[in-house]
């Protein structure tokens, strides 16, 4: 399979952690997403994803996925063994309502193309930008403080979903110094998680086109 990833993309970090616990490999196709106005904008990575944005995964059989959450669910699909998601219906709503929390409600407004926007169109300074980043974090951490499960994970004892949205997101907090203290229970999961070779192994400075 081939990884169309930007080292410091959240959302391809949460693909990495996904076939690294699976034990898949992969081939990495590094797309900077700031360099020359950025590289996804160009014809030829158009041609993989129209929307321009990373992750893709290319299968052996050449179908292009899209979208971290659908990625990472078609991979489960495939490869059952580490299960991401738990067996109970009700559980299975919860883990998708944690990663969910982080993909769709705190990423999304903080990812390069918005915080870009902000900048060249509207005119803000980055003291603004900052504060915006921070706010989203902020009051989505609070509601996942509250929802997290008793660890040592996500939602108890066993790696999830949850987990792998979780661990890019306080990787993105911490870079943009997001105070965390407020937080324990997501700074103890995210420490946990780092143990896990998987994890460490996905980490944007360990990428090769890490800068």
């Amino acid at each position: 399979m081939t990884l169309y990833s930007f080292f410091r993309s959240s959302a391809a970090y949460r693909v990495r952690i996904a076939l690294n616990l699976k034990g898949l490999g992969y081939e990495t196709i590094p797309i900077h997403l700031q360099k020359d106005g950025g590289h996804n904008k160009r014809p030829d990575f158009r041609a993989v994803n129209p929307l321009m944005r990373v992750p893709a995964l290319v299968l052996d059989s050449d179908e292009v996925l899209t979208q971290s959450l659908a990625i990472i669910e078609y991979l489960d699909e495939i490869h059952p063994q580490p299960p991401l998601l738990p067996r109970d219906p009700v559980d299975r709503a919860k883990v998708r309502a944690l990663a969910q929390l982080i993909a769709c409600d705190i990423h999304p407004l903080n990812n390069v193309s918005p915080l870009r926007y902000l900048k060249s169109e509207l005119g803000q300074d980055q003291s603004k930008i900052d504060a915006w980043y921070q706010h989203w974090i902020l009051s989505g951490f609070d509601a996942l403080e509250a929802m997290v499960e008793p660890g040592p994970y996500a939602f108890g004892a066993e790696v999830t979903l949850a987990d792998i949205c979780l661990v890019p997101q306080v990787t993105n907090a911490r870079r943009f110094k997001v105070p965390l203290d407020r937080f324990p229970r997501i700074v103890a999961i995210d420490g946990t998680c780092a143990k896990l070779a998987a994890f460490d192994e996905a980490r944007p400075e360990n990428q090769p086109d890490a800068e």
